[in-house]
């Protein structure tokens, strides 16, 4: 099977798929048309820009959530490695905690 006819049909479906969507769709605008906000009226926009507050705390979350998705397989393998596991989680969590304390020092604990 040549390159050419794999793309060919890869184009094809995703035509496709994109007609079904056209003729399945509940409404011409759905952004303007559909809920958000569990069923309340909107006040603003489906995408509206989010306070400046909230990228520090994003990356806070995702700093103990990387470290917690890591840490399990992690703690599974180091019976096995030895000192060198443990030596490289220290390094990855000292990675993060950089990453924490810019979120800290930025203020991403403090909400007002």
């Amino acid at each position: 099977m040549s390159i050419a006819l794999i793309l060919v049909i890869a184009l094809l479906a995703v035509g496709g798929l994109y007609l079904v969507a056209q003729y399945t769709a509940v409404a011409s605008d759905p952004i303007e048309q559909l809920p958000f906000l569990s069923g309340w009226e909107p006040q603003e926009h489906a995408l509206s820009r989010y306070h400046a507050r909230w990228y520090p705390l994003t990356l806070l979350f995702l700093a103990f959530d990387v470290e917690m998705l890591f840490m399990y397989p992690w703690a599974v393998i180091v019976a096995r490695d030895g000192m060198g596991a443990v030596v490289e989680m220290f390094v990855f969590l000292g990675v993060l905690m950089v990453g924490v304390i810019w979120a800290w020092r930025e203020g991403a604990l403090q909400w007002v």
